[in-house]
């Protein structure tokens, strides 16, 4: 798997952007930090109503909270050293938010979300499928995660789906 995350990693690597893209792509990188949860409130409130993003975020809790358990226990339990500090010709590109590498964060909890909001409201929830795999993926390209940390956080991140759907089905047969 490492010699595989290593030859990904260097394949991406060398396909570099333009420095508008870049830019931009910084910036984009940067809405999996949370920022992006804000506008996806307010699209679930103008197209779906009140009572559609008032229950989206009651299905969003339990999956959030199984999600950063799952984040933190294993990210703590495996403490993957980050591409950048690896290889010594790599720079972290964009501010990694905690010190390890797996699993990727911006893929595991925005999926944990973004698959609930996938359910509840999949005309717009296509949207946050997409936008966690791309993030993951930049952050490779960006020389803070490997692929397989992606592919982790992807796995991890529907399995918190899952999950938190199976609590909240619990918790309201008990409410």
């Amino acid at each position: 798997m490492r010699n595989l995350d290593i030859r990904f990693f260097h394949f991406w690597r060398r396909h570099s952007f333009s420095n508008g893209m870049d830019k931009f792509l910084r910036f984009y990188t940067r809405l999996g930090d949370g920022y992006v949860w804000t506008l996806v409130i307010a699209f679930l409130y103008l197209f779906y109503g009140k009572e559609a993003l008032l229950l989206t975020v009651k299905h969003v809790i339990p999956a959030i909270l199984v999600s950063l358990v799952l984040y933190w226990a294993i990210k703590l339990t495996v403490r993957r050293k980050r591409p950048f500090e690896l290889l010594k010709s790599v720079n972290a590109d964009v501010p990694p938010l905690d010190k390890y590498s797996f699993p990727s964060g911006h893929a595991m909890n925005n999926l944990a979300v973004g698959f609930t909001v996938f359910a509840d409201a999949p005309g717009i929830g296509w949207i946050m499928i997409f936008m966690p795999v791309t993030w993951g993926l930049l952050r490779v390209y960006y020389g803070v995660h490997w692929l397989s940390d992606v592919i982790g956080g992807i796995i991890l991140g529907l399995l918190s789906f899952w999950l938190g759907r199976i609590m909240y089905i619990i918790w309201q047969s008990y409410g």
